[in-house]
């Protein structure tokens, strides 16, 4: 009777971790149009782009939010501290310099810039919370770099200088602000969204002087970016991230970045350069391969069927 239970036990855990893998994988597929849903922005400037963006993120974070917690919107904002502000700070820097980046660089660039998020926020870890790093995070992370640097000076010489800075500000902003969720394990995470979201959109309307007048077919495509492909997209992410281990989630992610070039490079025609191609595989195959062997190699811990997904 015993082996039964423990059985279905393991049968319930290893559904709600297959689910998670399922909804991770999906949620990466899907936001990894965003390069595309750019491109096909017409008339919109970058700071434009990035009201109308946030305020479709903010929209369905507020539903998602009210659903949840039943209309307590209000009390669930309030419990998010100093901390969590602060990672909605980090956040609205990565947001406004990820469309930056789009804006004066290739998507392949700037997407292959943030496939190196995972090793900066490595390196943070280490230094402001004191984690080890394996011997085996170092030798990727330079391997990561290398092919980072291809591309920055690749990009350099090419005239997208700016941009891939833009997307290395994005890839070390989010990075500080995933380290600073960790620390503060019990952030409210989608509040921390809506915030950033708030923040970006008072920053773009100062700086683009309140002019908001754009085609329809811009504002709906910003809206359906931060509304579908990036709110609803993070709350799927968090929900499946608290099945999967931090490789899991890594390994699962890069399908954002080795695809979001594609759907341009297939369907517009943007063809990245040789040295994109070469620094972006770089650092993608370094990322899969650590990601790989810690999933090999890590112990798999006790789980127990009460954890709610």
């Amino acid at each position: 009777m015993i082996q039964q239970d423990t059985k279905g036990i393991s049968l319930a855990i290893d559904s709600r971790h297959g689910y998670a893998m399922l909804l991770m994988a999906l949620g990466s597929i899907a936001i990894s149009f965003g390069g595309l849903v750019q491109r096909h922005i017409e008339v919109a400037s970058s700071w434009q782009i990035n009201v109308y963006r946030s305020l479709g993120m903010l929209l369905a974070i507020t539903v998602i939010i009210s659903i949840q917690n039943r209309g307590q919107v209000l009390t669930t904002l309030k419990g998010v501290g100093r901390y969590g502000m602060l990672a909605s700070a980090l956040l609205s820097i990565a947001g406004i310099c990820f469309i930056q980046a789009l804006t004066h660089t290739s998507v392949a660039n700037a997407l292959f810039v943030l496939g190196a998020i995972p090793f900066f926020a490595a390196a943070l870890a280490r230094i402001f919370l004191g984690e080890r790093l394996r011997r085996s995070t170092l030798v990727t992370m330079l391997f990561a770099a290398s092919g980072l640097g291809l591309m920055v000076i690749n990009g350099i010489s090419s005239g997208s200088g700016f941009g891939n800075l833009m997307a290395l500000l994005t890839a070390v902003s989010f990075a500080s602000y995933a380290v600073v969720v960790r620390y503060r394990r019990r952030v409210e995470m989608l509040p921390v969204l809506l915030f950033s979201s708030l923040c970006i959109i008072l920053i773009s309307v100062g700086v683009s002087g309140g002019d908001l007048a754009i085609p329809l077919n811009d504002i709906l495509l910003s809206l359906f970016w931060g509304g579908c492909l990036s709110g609803f997209v993070n709350w799927m992410f968090i929900i499946a991230s608290r099945h999967l281990a931090a490789a899991e989630v890594t390994l699962i992610m890069l399908l954002e970045f080795a695809l979001g070039p594609l759907w341009v490079w297939w369907f517009i025609d943007e063809v990245p350069s040789r040295w994109t191609l070469v620094g972006g595989s770089v650092i993608i195959i370094a990322v899969a391969v650590r990601s790989i062997l810690e999933l090999i190699n890590r112990p798999r811990p006790q789980q127990t069927p009460s954890l709610p997904l």
